[in-house]
């Protein structure tokens, strides 16, 4: 009898907890349908675009008004030309960076800096800097503030680089990307974009290498063009745009699943009754409360000075897309930075939750970050903007040459560029590029590449086709030289290459650092080339003629207009020995192979200490991932799931029994089946919840570097499918107990109620 009262009340308890569930979920859903959008305070008939943009920069229409002409000068040499400003200058400009924050309204600067952990950081200061004799508030900013500032650098990431003991940091400011003022609640900061370094000038952060590669490109660039006659030219930059995928979901199922909270990512969930198979959201009409979101993102944005050009909605439900107009490399990475910080503030004023991880749902196509890239000189040309006659143009053809090279040669270090924990749920897949780093050109551009292998001249034979709709009223449309291809991770897009194997929530400045190095060393290579032809008496023409034919003959093997998804081609890249690198454990040792190492020495990029730390740091990050996943797995698997389940279980057998005893004889076959089968899926979420557990606790941190790899890998091959396991049973378990009972939001729920 004891035991039946100790069982009634646990029935009880436990049902209360699946009511609370219920109601829980209930309510949020409830609450979510009584929302009333939040209104746009965007209204541009008030204030247009044109007027609003950049307002919160100071930008080069602000130094012209604020600054002496000399000084003005001055700086834009430093901008455009690389010149280095005199310490007078900067406590000009300094002094009116001040003035012109204050008006706008700001009492803090800080120093925006990029650290190792793939976020920025900031750090306040007042402007006030004593309160004088007659107790008047003092006000300075001076150059030597502008210029250095001191954070502490002891709890950032080093990888080894420096003692925790060594605290001493400098945060130095970058004058090519221009401060600007970000506005919260309660006020506003004017933001100074800086690198950031240890006490003895190694790069502790995500800038400093990114502008020492635009500098080993500019430099490398400029000398191939002067080679070829165009002498004109004083400086290459390299221009990005990133195109930036996200999700958004109702803050009332965001705070009800612990996963996305803690992890970024949905640790639990069945796929969807209804995913993304339709194709019906893909470029959809854009639902009012996201398109009022979009508008006040923007918004802001546009007064940071962030050109943001497209908004739509993306293939998966629930999944949006937003893309800017190109930039020069420096200052596109910052603004994506910022644009990511705008997105997430913005979403929670209107009670969503933006979420940029690669793969926050499973069953729908995750998030990348499409980084195209290009290059052009100071007079705006785009060197990689085909001619009139494309095999003709001599100088799109050799920067061509040079970045097919550069992709092939270092095509493990590009895959190692996008290398994480969150981009392995997505590389590979039948929704992102493959492991395997391949270009596409295009069949015209094929075509032209392989005329030039085969010493064969030709014409532009596909210049001025167009597309006939054959209906009369509609007008004849250009067609572009060739097809896109989606599957490709490195695609020519008929002026830029477009690197989709980027991740949505990691910062351009890595995988830009990378592209630059490797397309300088090419130039360079190319470069020497030619020079030792024409020393020995050849002409230019044939020179450039030669290397360029040599140059794609040995790099051709990189090249692939097919479908990257299919076997055919993963059999085919295997014959022609290009690597296949699936995973982050297998791609970031190449970071410290003596190519990597050569590499970036040779340009003054990283210094091999410097390349090593982030190595560490990028391990480090990958075993603190996934060792956060498999203790939420756990927990939430111990304390959520599994209670949900023996509920349920509870029930099916109160109710066998039950019947039983009301009804003699009965055959409850189907019944005893279904608890059977409830019963063993039980037992499996136990059993490989304390096989996680166990796995949890045997790896314990370390951070010698002889360890580190072997954790990562511990990691991947045990922590990894240990954490799957309990994922998969948990997702069986979701299709069968009662949707009362069920604790957490679900994937029909969090894609489609917004």
């Amino acid at each position: 009898m004891s035991t039946m009262i100790e069982n009634k009340g646990k029935t009880h308890s436990h049902r209360n907890g699946g009511n609370a569930h219920m109601s829980s979920r209930k309510a949020a859903i409830q609450s979510i349908q009584s929302r009333e959008p939040v209104n746009s305070s965007v209204d541009y008939t008030r204030s247009t675009v044109s007027e609003i943009y950049g307002s919160n920069v100071f930008n080069r229409h602000i130094m012209r008004t604020m600054l002496p002409k000399a000084v003005y000068k001055a700086v834009l040499r430093c901008l455009d030309h690389g010149e280095r400003l005199d310490a007078n200058h900067a406590d000009i400009v300094a002094n009116a960076m001040k003035d012109w924050a204050i008006s706008k309204g700001c009492s803090h600067f800080t120093h925006w800096f990029t650290p190792l952990t793939g976020l920025t950081a900031e750090k306040h200061d007042s402007f006030l800097v004593s309160g004088g004799d007659e107790g008047l508030a003092i006000l300075e900013f001076s150059g030597k503030v502008l210029i250095q500032g001191e954070p502490d650098a002891s709890s950032f990431p080093s990888g080894g680089i420096r003692s925790t003991f060594e605290a001493r940091g400098y945060t130095g400011w970058d004058p090519t990307s221009p401060a600007f003022i970000m506005e919260s609640t309660n006020g506003k900061t004017l933001c100074i974009p800086t690198v950031f370094c240890s006490f003895s000038g190694q790069a502790l952060d995500k800038k400093t290498p990114l502008l020492r590669s635009l500098e080993a490109i500019n430099k490398q660039a400029v000398r191939m063009l002067h080679l070829l006659g165009n002498k004109e030219v004083k400086r290459v930059i390299c221009t990005v745009g990133p195109e930036q995928e996200y999700f958004l979901i109702d803050e009332a199922f965001y705070f009800q699943r612990p996963d996305l909270i803690n992890s970024g990512r949905a640790l639990f969930g069945a796929r969807p009754p209804k995913g993304q198979e339709m194709e019906d959201h893909y470029w959809g009409s854009i639902k009012e409360r996201v398109l009022a979101f979009m508008m006040d993102s923007e918004n802001e944005l546009y007064k940071l000075g962030v050109p943001v050009k497209t908004r739509h909605n993306e293939v998966a439900p629930a999944q949006f897309e937003v893309a800017p107009v190109f930039e020069s490399s420096n200052v596109a990475t910052d603004h994506n930075m910022v644009l990511m910080e705008v997105f997430r503030k913005t979403a929670q004023k209107h009670g969503l939750r933006c979420l940029f991880h690669e793969k926050p749902f499973s069953g729908v196509n995750g998030s990348g970050k499409h980084n195209n890239w290009s290059m052009a000189d100071d007079e705006g040309n785009n060197l990689l903007e085909p001619g009139s006659t494309t095999l003709s143009n001599t100088q799109f053809v050799v920067v061509l040459a040079a970045v097919i090279r550069a992709v092939n040669k270092y095509a493990k270090l590009v895959r190692a560029s996008v290398a994480f924990a969150g981009n392995d749920h997505r590389l590979g897949a039948n929704e992102a590029p493959p492991a395997i780093i391949s270009i596409f050109l295009g069949d015209k551009l094929t075509e032209v590449v392989q005329s030039i292998i085969q010493g064969k001249t030709g014409s532009d034979k596909m210049s001025g086709r167009t597309i006939e709709f054959g209906v009369s009223h509609l007008p004849t449309l250009p067609r572009d030289d060739s097809d896109r291809n989606r599957t490709s991770p490195f695609a020519f897009t008929g002026n830029k290459f477009e690197f989709r194997a980027v991740g949505s929530s990691q910062s351009i400045a890595w995988p830009n650092t990378i592209l630059n190095a490797i397309v300088a060393d090419s130039l360079d290579y190319m470069a020497t080339e030619i020079e030792s032809l024409i020393k020995s008496g050849t002409e230019l023409d044939v020179a450039v003629a030669k290397v360029v034919k040599e140059t794609l003959s040995k790099n051709e093997r990189i090249l692939f207009n097919g479908d990257n998804y299919s076997q055919a081609w993963h059999d085919e890249a295997e014959k022609r020995g290009l690597p296949n690198l699936k995973s982050t454990i297998e791609a970031l040792p190449v970071l410290i192979e003596d190519d990597a190492k050569e590499l970036f020495s040779k340009f003054g990029i990283l210094q091999e200490d410097e390349l090593v730390s982030r190595y560490n740091i990028m391990l480090e990050g990958y075993c603190k991932t996934i060792n956060v996943e498999a203790l939420l797995t756990a927990n939430m698997a111990t304390t959520m799931i599994l209670p949900a389940a023996l509920e349920y279980q509870n029930r099916v057998a109160t109710t066998v029994v039950q019947t039983k005893q009301a009804i003699s004889g009965v055959n409850l076959t189907s019944q005893e089946g279904m608890l059977r089968e409830l019963c063993e899926k039980v037992n499996k979420l136990r059993e490989s919840i304390e096989l996680l557990e166990s796995l949890s606790h045997s790896n314990k941190d370390d951070d010698n570097e002889s360890e580190l790899f072997a954790h990562a890998k511990f990691y991947q091959n045990k922590v990894i499918p240990a954490m799957n396991e309990v994922r998969s049973i948990a997702d069986e378990l979701e299709m069968i107990v009662d949707d009362s009972l069920w604790p957490l939001p679900k994937f029909r729920e969090m894609l489609y109620i917004y």
